[in-house]
């Protein structure tokens, strides 16, 4: 795949100008996003990444469509999984809603930053030594199984990386948010705002993603401006995506299990791919193992689609199953009973009064003795 450096230039400018865009509107008017706002966004944004892959198709052909395709997909489904953790950090330190949406266009910023380093990286590492992909794919099997290890996980506690504890440590802060700011004077000496606390918190986040995230687009392109654009596209919306539906991640309680499966085919799909190019002397004799089955990449999109969409049914089938019992022993459950004051006496209670129908043929029970004879 040939690109024009003009097309990068021209690609990378109109990102840039809507990334500017998105600061320019946020930095005008800090609020929080409508349903409405975040649904045309979204569109937009969705509609930009379906655009460019068709593109990508006129122009260099269905192998290239379907692997940005796959590239994009997996990396929306590994940014969701972040913006979970973005939820939890934003809940930790009590991010004033209004205020939302630039900790989350800064965390974006950072993460397309980091994504572009290890891009850059990896492309050199994998053009010069083609057995890295045994690193990756080993490294994304593992990853797999630590994922698959947390399962339904009900620990929504943030953990602080060790990069925040160290600034918090070695840096003094102001608990009171000051709008948008990052530092401010207090008694004579300069303090960091909670802002910059979360901030460095999202770059943590995002660096630790980085990891995964990476090797796993590697596994499906190799090509530096799709591994680019993939990423681009799976973070354009993501603060929208935030505002939209974060009450709603907590119903996806299969994701861990869905990127695991999703991690570990993009694995063994690289370690197949590190055997037919294969030039460790100690496998097969230095020379490519030709008897290795090859995934096509339109396998690989039938995979990645199947597997995020029975994450998603199964996830949403065990909510709604879970709610209905909920509502069913809530409904069994024995109503307690009412406690009425006792006339005359304040601070106390009469004895309690079960709040369950009387049959009208049944005796009065608050009849407590015979009645006294004048």
């Amino acid at each position: 795949m040939t690109v024009d450096p003009l097309v990068w230039l021209l690609t990378l400018g109109v990102a840039a100008a809507v990334l500017v865009v998105d600061v320019a509107v946020v930095g005008r008017r800090p609020h929080v996003p409508s349903t409405a706002e975040c649904l045309r966004y979204l569109a937009f944004y969705v509609g930009l990444a379906i655009a460019f892959g068709i593109g990508v198709w006129v122009a260099w052909g269905g192998q290239y469509a379907g692997e940005f395709f796959a590239g994009w997909l997996t990396e929306y489904s590994l940014s969701v999984d972040n913006l979970f953790v973005f939820i939890l950090i934003m809940g930790r330190f009590a991010v004033p809603r209004q205020y939302q949406q630039f900790a989350l266009l800064v965390g974006i910023i950072l993460a397309l930053v980091f994504r572009g380093i290890f891009i850059a990286a990896g492309a050199a590492v994998i053009s010069a030594f083609s057995w890295v992909f045994y690193l990756f794919g080993a490294f994304l099997v593992y990853t797999a199984w630590r994922v698959a290890r947390e399962g339904e996980s009900d620990d929504d506690e943030y953990t602080p990386p060790l990069l925040l504890r160290l600034v918090q440590r070695w840096f003094p802060s102001t608990e009171r948010y000051h709008g948008e700011r990052l530092t401010v004077v207090e008694n004579g000496r300069r303090v960091m705002t909670p802002m910059l606390v979360v901030l460095v918190a999202l770059g943590a986040t995002d660096l630790l993603f980085a990891f995964d995230s990476i090797p796993a687009i590697f596994g499906l392109t190799a090509e530096p401006y799709l591994v680019l654009m993939t990423n681009v596209f799976a973070l354009m919306g993501l603060r929208q995506l935030f505002f939209l539906v974060g009450g709603l991640l907590r119903r996806l309680v299969y994701l861990n299990y869905g990127l695991a499966v999703l991690l570990g085919f993009i694995g063994v799909k690289l370690v197949l791919e590190a055997l037919h190019r294969n030039e460790l002397p100690f496998v097969n004799g230095g020379e490519p193992v030709e008897g290795a089955p090859e995934i096509p990449i339109w396998l690989s999109l039938v995979a990645i689609v199947v597997i995020l969409g029975v994450t998603t049914v199964l996830s949403l089938a065990r909510t709604r199953r879970d709610a209905r019992a909920a509502a069913a022993d809530a409904e069994g459950a024995p109503e307690r009973p009412v406690e009425v004051p006792a006339p005359g006496r304040p601070g106390r209670t009469a004895e309690p009064v079960d709040a369950s129908p009387t049959p009208t043929d049944a005796p009065a029970e608050h009849e407590t003795g015979p009645r006294s004879e004048a």
